[in-house]
């Protein structure tokens, strides 16, 4: 999707207030809802994703499965909301071995563990809204060895409200991105 796009600096592929956000995503809703609410904390529009387990409620971008995001910027960030229940999200790099490889983080596993081609790890979130910032180079180093290429798909599963999603070249505050700004709106320690 992004190959033959000059890449620099931001990228964005998830923005809440946008007039489509979902609009590059698919969308699997079995018992839960994916929805746009205002959320009272930042007065502001949200995607809200609920479902009764991991399997049946998530959005992945690309929304083809045939297609590949091509995104070269090694720094994934989210900013989530947590709502004190399950939440993971998925990452599919390709590796210099021309590898493809799954990063999971979730907040409801306890020990890190890393398979050929998936690498599952704890992730800690505080009360209210946090700033994931996940470097995709760094992981994909000490997890296999090799070097991140590019990321080919993302996937974020159940439970939590999302207001945006992007790729950056170089790790920063989100504050300088993010739109709501102010005292105790966001957390910067939602580190995976």
């Amino acid at each position: 999707m992004f190959k033959n796009t000059f890449q620099s600096g931001f990228l964005s592929i998830l923005y809440s207030i946008g007039s489509k956000p979902l609009q590059i995503w698919d969308k699997k809703v079995r018992n839960g809802h994916i929805k746009r609410i205002t959320d009272n904390d930042i007065q502001s529009l949200v995607l809200e994703i609920e479902g009764t387990n991991v399997s049946t409620t998530y959005i992945t971008c690309p929304a083809d499965p045939k297609k590949t995001l091509g995104i070269k910027l090694p720094f994934l960030v989210m900013i989530i909301k947590n709502l004190k229940k399950y939440f993971t999200f998925e990452v599919q790099v390709l590796d210099d071995k021309n590898v493809r490889r799954r990063f999971r983080a979730s907040n409801y596993q306890s020990t890190t563990r890393v398979k050929p081609f998936i690498c599952t790890m704890p992730m800690r979130l505080d009360d209210g809204w946090n700033q994931i910032q996940f470097n995709l180079l760094d992981f994909t180093r000490r997890a296999y060895g090799t070097n991140y290429i590019e990321t080919l798909r993302v996937q974020v599963l159940l439970l939590s409200q999302t207001d945006v999603c992007f790729w950056l070249q170089f790790p920063t505050l989100s504050r300088e991105l993010w739109p709501h700004k102010g005292p105790g709106n966001i957390e910067e320690s939602g580190q995976v």
